[in-house]
């Protein structure tokens, strides 16, 4: 395949991202999944789906796979494990996450080589974490954390600017490096960034983290294109250099993404900004109180937005290679977030009926509930169908470039 110039046009930029994220796509099944939202809610709105029960109405992820899931810090340093990536936030029913971060499971499961009855050990286990975050009595907090979530834990309590810097644009000079990662922007593209840190909501966000002053000057110093993620690519993405305080303040990473209409199916008269970036916030503050005090919508060229500063304890969780423990206590912990992510929205009431309803429709053999059970397996199937498609589709583009 031709490589892209260093220093593509915006024009250029459709065919470079497809490119890119064809590739990402077919490195494995495991990241096909994580790739392909769509394929998700195409599956769930078909007649083939199983009968899923209806839960009550909350913020959900919509997107609610393992690398959506991870430290997170607030705008004062404080880290909690959460969720970090939010597009396709929507009011929802709850069991659609806990279907995806099913089948992300499972998927990893399969990509770590565990034999095929790991995969309803780790829904059981799922299920017990997200029910056990219903518990009056429980504390989430308590929930001891597995060997490979911990460690990614810790890694972020050591991060600084330093390492944010390094590993997200390769360099700590106030200057971001185009290339592969980061392409030249437009003269208008600039131009709409300049004016967007100019509004008092931007110069507040950014000056809300770390206890800077409110009344810091602020100035942007860089901004690239930035080529990241799998399921956003093709749409605006923007790296943002900002400088605080002036020559002797800081600098800061600000991340611009655009929002479009989520794919996730909201639930009937779901009272939702009809903005797709303000939906997003408003998700996070629901879901991730952490993230969503350091978020704020706009309009970019025209475009839905939405603005955070990325903090160096901003990680998420890269699970490749699982042992069968892991995997169990991994299941267990991660939908044990996703619980308190959903619990914290509803009353005592609300929180007991729901998790009454998921105790029912459980069988002798499996301690998860059947249709959970039917749902992943069915998925597994259909993206393992969907992936070899696209490796065979990619392969052949491929031979012709």
């Amino acid at each position: 395949m031709a490589k892209p110039t260093s220093k593509p046009k915006a024009i250029d930029r459709a065919a470079l991202l497809t490119a890119r994220r064809n590739l990402k796509m077919a490195r494995s099944a495991h990241a096909y999944v994580r790739g392909n939202t769509a394929k998700f809610y195409d599956w769930l709105n078909s007649a083939e789906a199983v009968d899923i029960p209806p839960g009550p109405p909350v913020w959900i992820c919509g997107d609610c796979h393992v690398g959506n899931l991870g430290p997170v810090a607030s705008a004062k340093g404080n880290i909690d494990v959460q969720i970090r990536d939010l597009d396709q936030t929507v009011i929802g029913n709850p069991a659609h996450d806990l279907i995806r971060l099913g089948l992300s499971m499972a998927s990893a499961a399969r990509g770590s080589d565990l034999p095929g009855v790991m995969t309803s050990r780790i829904l059981e286990q799922l299920i017990l974490g997200y029910e056990a975050a219903f518990d009056e009595d429980a504390d989430p907090a308590e929930i001891e954390r597995p060997q490979a979530i911990d460690l990614t834990l810790k890694s972020a309590l050591k991060r600084n600017w330093k390492a944010l810097a390094r590993e997200r644009i390769k360099d700590t000079t106030p200057k971001i490096p185009l290339g592969k990662t980061f392409l030249k922007l437009d003269k208008p593209e600039r131009a709409a960034i300049d004016a967007l840190f100019q509004q008092d909501k931007l110069r507040r966000l950014v000056t809300s983290l770390r206890s800077r002053d409110d009344d810091a000057a602020i100035e942007v110093l860089d901004a690239a294109f930035w080529v990241k993620g799998c399921s956003s690519l093709g749409l605006l993405r923007y790296a943002v250099l900002v400088g605080v305080g002036g020559p002797q303040g800081e600098l800061c990473l600000v991340d611009i993404k655009e929002a479009v209409r989520a794919v996730a199916p909201a639930a009937p008269e779901a009272d939702m900004p009809k903005d797709n970036g303000e939906r997003v916030v408003q998700g996070a503050w629901h879901l991730s109180p952490a993230l969503g005090e350091r978020m704020q919508s706009a309009t970019l060229l025209d475009r839905s937005v939405f603005i955070r500063e990325l903090m160096p304890q901003d990680l998420k969780f890269e699970i490749e290679h699982l042992t069968a423990d892991e995997a169990l206590k991994v299941a267990f912990y991660l939908a044990a977030v996703v619980g308190k992510a959903h619990a914290r929205q509803l009353s005592a009431d609300e929180r007991k009926a729901w998790r009454k309803q998921l105790a029912r429709h459980r069988s002798k053999t499996l301690d998860a509930p059947t249709w959970l059970w039917a749902s992943v397996v069915d998925l597994l199937g259909h993206h393992e169908k969907a992936y070899l498609e696209h490796c065979r589709k990619y392969a052949g583009a491929d031979a012709r470039s």
